[in-house]
């Protein structure tokens, strides 16, 4: 973990990795934000945030991915999604209990830049379209979480590794095929299974035809067949 700021990302006026939400601030503003803001590069596995501990920061990830997820049960994950660049989190800690609701951390080399969550307060105060641009941002965060409990609740092992599969294709890759960064076990923690299941029902989809797998690279064969076990799973 290193502290920095980097050449391209010396304030937030002239940053060109920040949230599109900045882009409704004005000067002053946009300075108010910069201010005690820092920058940290993290290693593959190394924490950005930690669940439970103070909500001392809004985080944007300005280079790599990352995953969010909640620490449960017997050290149990549950991935709800993957943060790439350009996205904000620890939000909803803001005007709760001042602590944050989950854990991140780095799956590539990251960098992720921490503002202090008092001046984000003060912006708020101080800034409609700022303070309607982040309700907004919470609530797709709300919508895509009760998508992902019908999922997890409802359907059955195939129907929930399928729903994976189709989030990395479309969300986060965008391209039928795409290089696998999580482990087997990051692929049961956002299915909601053991990694030997998800091992086995991936291998089921590759048997029938509908993926293919090498090495540590995924391409949907049968795009439409993985939308029916998704739908009907």
């Amino acid at each position: 973990m290193l502290n920095r700021k980097s050449d391209q990302c010396n304030s937030c006026d002239n940053c060109n990795t920040r949230s599109p939400l900045f882009n409704l601030l004005n000067e002053e503003e946009l300075k108010v934000m910069n201010t005690g803001r820092f920058e940290v590069i993290f290693n593959p596995g190394e924490n950005i945030i930690k669940q439970g501990t103070s909500a001392s920061h809004l985080i944007m990830l300005t280079h790599g991915m990352a995953k969010l997820y909640l620490e449960g049960i017997d050290k149990r994950n549950l991935i709800l999604k993957l943060v790439p660049a350009w996205k904000l989190f620890g939000a909803p800690g803001l005007y709760t209990d001042f602590r944050y609701q989950y854990s991140v951390t780095a799956l590539t080399e990251s960098s992720a830049c921490f503002i202090p969550s008092d001046n984000v307060r003060k912006i708020i105060r101080s800034s409609p379209d700022f303070a309607e641009g982040l309700l907004k941002h919470c609530n797709q965060n709300n919508a895509d979480n009760y998508d992902r409990l019908v999922s997890l609740t409802q359907k059955q092992m195939p129907g929930r590794l399928a729903d994976v599969l189709l989030y990395l294709s479309k969300e986060i890759h965008r391209s039928i095929a795409f290089n696998l960064f999580i482990t087997r076990q990051e692929i049961g923690e956002m299915s909601n299974m053991t990694k030997e299941s998800a091992t086995r029902i991936l291998k089921e989809f590759e048997t029938e035809g509908v993926i293919k797998i090498e090495t540590k690279t995924i391409e949907i064969l049968k795009m439409e067949t993985l939308k029916e076990i998704s739908l009907h799973g």
